[in-house]
């Protein structure tokens, strides 16, 4: 048996990951533009991002990221550019888009992979993962590297058990914003800022 405190690494993770970020922004702002299957495909590409950082943690990554100043300048950098790209496409769109449902329209697999690559390319998560997941391994314990690794897994998992059911309710709730174009495309604005902004806090961001 796997030696961790489960219910508090359990209720940890809820709290983090219901906390509002760069990844539940890119969610919510796929799903009211396409609908929820686009929410939920977009959560699916961040929950295997962050498989990606488990695998990365379980490997030692995220000791190189803090011990490589050029590694995690160039892995920020990226991660940085991305979100400024997503947040100047979401910053570009006009009313009259949406009115025409003229909005370029992005495919399942396209969702995935912006949910994906924008989770992945955040070295603050590897960071971040190898410095949160080994709090939870019991001391002294036979199998810690495999602990870590279930614990990235199930971590992955309530991601998507939480965010998956953002894009769904976001996406219902598109047709509504659809119906007041002026309040989509204040959602669209503010979302794009928002990317925009943790875009460029990424870059500038300093390793802990």
């Amino acid at each position: 048996m796997l030696e961790a405190s489960w219910p508090l690494f359990v209720i940890a993770s809820l709290v983090l990951i219901a906390t509002p970020g760069q990844d539940m922004i890119l969610v919510m702002s796929r799903s009211v533009a396409q609908g929820p299957a686009a929410g939920v495909a977009t959560a699916a590409g961040v929950s295997v991002g962050l498989v990606g950082h488990t695998l990365l943690a379980t490997l030692g990554l995220g000791a190189i990221l803090r011990t490589s100043e050029w590694l995690f300048i160039a892995l920020k950098l990226v991660g940085a550019a991305y979100l400024i790209y997503l947040g100047v496409g979401l910053l570009r769109t006009r009313g009259a888009m949406l009115l025409t449902q003229a909005a370029p329209r992005r495919s399942l697999r396209r969702l995935f992979f912006d949910g994906a690559i924008s989770n992945i390319s955040n070295p603050k998560i590897a960071v971040f993962y190898f410095a949160f997941l080994p709090q939870f391994v019991t001391p002294g314990a036979v199998r810690p590297t495999v602990t870590v690794f279930v614990l990235g897994l199930v971590f992955a998992a309530l991601t998507f058990l939480v965010k998956g059911p953002v894009g769904l309710i976001a996406g219902r709730l598109s047709g509504w914003l659809r119906a007041r174009p002026a309040a989509l495309t204040g959602l669209y604005r503010s979302s794009g800022a928002v990317l925009l902004l943790l875009g460029i806090k990424l870059a500038f961001e300093r390793r802990a």
